[in-house]
């Protein structure tokens, strides 16, 4: 009984050393490799070879995440239809109750998703 207690109490303790070991190495070599003090190369923005100008920041427009969030809830949809469609008809009359619901509520997200015109391309 107690060996099977020090067996999880080894695990506990790999599972705790194990991942600090990489990040006190990192930051042993951030120490010892890195430049001491900020610099104008330091702090610019370098991507792709090319000297960035204006800011940094951009406004994104938010209605391109409502789109792939429409999508990722229909496409999650196919994922949860695919099993009832391979038993479809070894189920019982409860079971496909249940797929009704389900696809009431997302035709019912999809009209929500319609009439508020998320779905429109602006």
């Amino acid at each position: 009984m107690q060996s099977d207690y020090l067996l999880l109490t080894v695990f506990l303790a790999i599972a705790i050393v194990f991942p600090l070991i990489p990040l006190a190495m990192a930051w042993a070599w951030a120490r010892l490799f890195s430049p001491a003090k900020p610099g104008k190369d330091k702090q610019s923005s370098y991507e792709c070879g090319i000297e960035s100008t204006g800011p940094a920041q951009i406004q994104f427009q938010s209605h391109y995440y409502l789109y792939a969030l429409v999508f990722l809830v229909f496409d999650v949809e196919t994922v949860f239809l695919m099993p009832f469609a391979a038993a479809f008809l070894k189920l019982p009359f409860s079971a496909f109750l249940a797929l009704m619901v389900f696809l009431l509520l997302l035709v019912e997200g999809l009209v929500w998703a319609w009439a508020k015109g998320i779905l429109a391309w602006k």
